[in-house]
């Protein structure tokens, strides 16, 4: 079976659980953007903002690089690669579940007796 580090679950799932780190991936999944451009939109001082930039790096879902002046981020959906495994292993488990579950229903209805018609 296929183990998952359940810290890099924890940091992955804890990074996405925010509307703000979620705007900011979406954004920065269209391209690298400077801190600036990705704090813009969002009503918050830039210290509070670094907080939740902070959270995606250390999820890996974000790098930054300081170029002179200015910090760019970029998107790394690798990053994701253990949350997609994970999802994918809880679908498997849950499908059979629910596969045997319909087996086990389809064969008790047919072995049930039929109900005689009801007569007015």
């Amino acid at each position: 079976m296929d183990k998952q580090d359940p810290i890099t679950l924890d940091a992955l799932f804890a990074a996405l659980a925010d509307p703000t780190r979620r705007a900011v991936v979406a954004q920065l999944a269209e391209g690298p953007a400077p801190v600036s451009e990705l704090a813009a939109p969002h009503d918050m001082a830039l210290p509070s903002f670094l907080k939740h930039l902070d959270r995606l790096e250390k999820a890996g879902l974000v790098r930054s690089e300081k170029t002179g002046r200015v910090r760019v981020c970029t998107f790394h959906p690798e990053a994701l690669q253990a949350v997609e495994t994970w999802i994918d292993r809880q679908r498997r488990i849950w499908t059979g579940r629910l596969d045997r579950l319909d087996r086990l229903a389809q064969s008790l209805a047919d072995q049930s007796p039929s109900k005689p018609p009801e007569t007015s």
